[in-house]
């Protein structure tokens, strides 16, 4: 399993890039652009810009990104 943890003010978010597809939904959702897509897999690169609303996590069709606060 190859998860990838990314932190930045008081939140953690985990994306398992053995489920992730690339499909790019949470890169198109998310308001504060937080993700993007890096050699096909989705990378939170702005973690500190995120506005907690946890769309990514509701969007995402393989549930690959876990996020603390949601």
């Amino acid at each position: 399993m190859v998860v990838k943890e990314f932190s930045g003010k008081d939140i953690v978010i985990r994306i398992d890039h053995d489920k992730c597809t690339g499909c790019g939904e949470c890169v198109k959702n998310c308001p504060a652009d937080v993700y993007e897509l890096v050699d096909g897999k989705s990378v939170a690169k702005r973690v500190e810009d995120c506005v907690e609303c946890c769309i990514c996590v509701s969007v995402c069709p393989v549930n690959a990104i876990e996020h603390s606060s949601c």
